[in-house]
This record gives C-alpha cells, structure tokens and sequence, in this order.
C-alpha cells in the first residue's frame, strides 16, 4: 500500500514528528530510522519496519527495500525535514517497532556493558556501537540513561542496536545476577584499591559499568562492584570522555575474544 502525502498536518505526520518524544516512543513502542542504512540494517536484520516513508525519487530508487515494506508513504521533502532532525536528510525514514527491553535474560554470557546516568544522546550510541564493535552480547541502562530510541541515540548507534542485546532495568539487580553466578562485575573509579585494566584477566561472562559524565558511578552501586579498574595514561591528560573510557575498557576486557578471531 503506497500513499501520497503532502501536508505536514496530516496526521500520520503529526505522529511522526511525536516519536521525537520519549512519552510517545513509549506510548507507541516505535520509534524513527533515518537514511538509508538504518532502513537497511533493521530489514535485513529482522527488525519490524511498519512504515517507510521518503520522497518520489528515493523510494523509485530502491524498490527492492519498498517492497518488504506494507505501509509505505510518498512525502515531500519538507515531511521529511519536518519530522527528522538531520541537518540534511537523505529523504528516506522508516518507523520501527521497539523490542523488548525490560525484563532479564534467562542465562547471561558474554560480556555486557551497564550504563549508570550517562545522559549525553551522542556517548549512549557511541557506546552501543563500541560494544558491538568489541564483541559484546549486550547494553544494560537504567533509567537515568538517555533514552536508547531517542533520534540522537539512534543516530549515534548506526545499527548497532539490531546487532546485539538492549535492555533498560536495574544496574542493582543486574548487578547481583551476574555476581549469583560467579561472574565479575567492573567498576570505574580512580582509587588507591583500583585496578590497571590491562592486568585484568576475564573470564568468558562479565559486566563493566560505566558511570555520569561528571559525577562517575553512583557510590551505593559502586560498593557492590567486585573490582573498580582504570586505564594507565602516559600523558598528563587528567581524564577521559566516557565514551572513550568505555572503548578503550571494553577492547582491553574482551581481548581474549578478539585474539581468537
């Protein structure tokens, strides 16, 4: 079904521009993909695109993605920047179905990241997208966190979100479910019992937490830890961004992983 829209009144635009809003990505459990590669990458991943939405030109040239789409909306280019926030937009949006992000795993292996108030949009995708980029099975954020649908996150993460597991919860529980099975949960912080990160022997299963851009990890989470690490710097640099922390930790942790490739 292909409909032709022309209004940025139109309800179905209104909607969209919605998804922009937390509140309403709940409401829904959708949320928006622009460009290309994030329409792509969710198709060819087996996420549930319900809707596609983009200009005459852009939808005439890629039909084979048109046609494993049901719903799929002919706009202008004035809907498409009226409901992205891309400076230029490629003329081509889809909307997705949110999976399921609450709730815990059966069993965990691998390793995870948690995120503990990170609130910059652009270190939350980043982080998703260094994860998978390092081989992690998944991303735990509570909810101080950016919001992991929000169009700055999805941005930021590039697809990596359909590559592996996102879930919002409790850092505390997730914490002590690792901890129940005897896998190791690393903090962060700077301390006199800290931890050289390359040093540190892991096992095949275990949890790294990443803590606020200012203010770290919160103190009461950061007792339960079982070891706090940090990253020996040969420069006078007195800190890192985050997001740069948690790469440089993730890569470091996971080496065994990257070795057997």
């Amino acid at each position: 079904m292909k409909e032709q829209l022309k209004s940025v009144h139109n309800q179905h635009v209104k909607n969209w521009k919605k998804l922009a809003t937390k509140k309403f990505r709940r409401q829904s459990q959708r949320y928006l993909l622009d460009g290309w590669h994030l329409v792509a990458e969710a198709l060819q991943n087996g996420a549930k695109v319900v809707q596609l939405i983009g200009t005459p030109d852009e939808l005439a040239q890629h039909s084979d993605i048109v046609s494993r789409v049901e719903e799929v909306y002919e706009v202008t280019p004035e809907i498409i920047k009226h409901i992205t926030e891309t400076v230029s937009p490629q003329g081509i949006c889809a909307v997705a179905e949110i999976p399921a992000t609450y709730g815990m795993p059966s069993q965990l292996t691998g390793a995870w990241l948690m995120l503990d108030s990170v609130q910059d949009p652009g270190n939350v995708g980043t982080m998703v997208r260094t994860a998978d980029a390092a081989g992690f099975a998944g991303v735990v954020v509570n909810e101080k966190t950016a919001d992991l649908f929000s169009p700055k996150v999805v941005r930021s993460m590039q697809g990596s979100q359909f590559h592996l597991h996102l879930y919002n919860g409790d850092l505390k529980k997730w914490l002590a479910a690792f901890q129940r099975m005897g896998a190791p949960v690393y903090g962060t912080e700077l301390n006199p019992a800290a931890q050289n990160c390359r040093k540190v022997k892991t096992p095949a299963t275990f949890a790294l937490i990443m803590g606020n851009e200012g203010n770290g990890m919160d103190r009461d989470l950061l007792a339960l830890t079982d070891h706090n690490l940090y990253i020996p710097m040969r420069g006078r640099a007195e800190s890192l961004n985050v997001a740069v922390s948690a790469g440089i930790l993730m890569f470091q942790l996971n080496q065994s992983l990257q070795q057997d490739d």
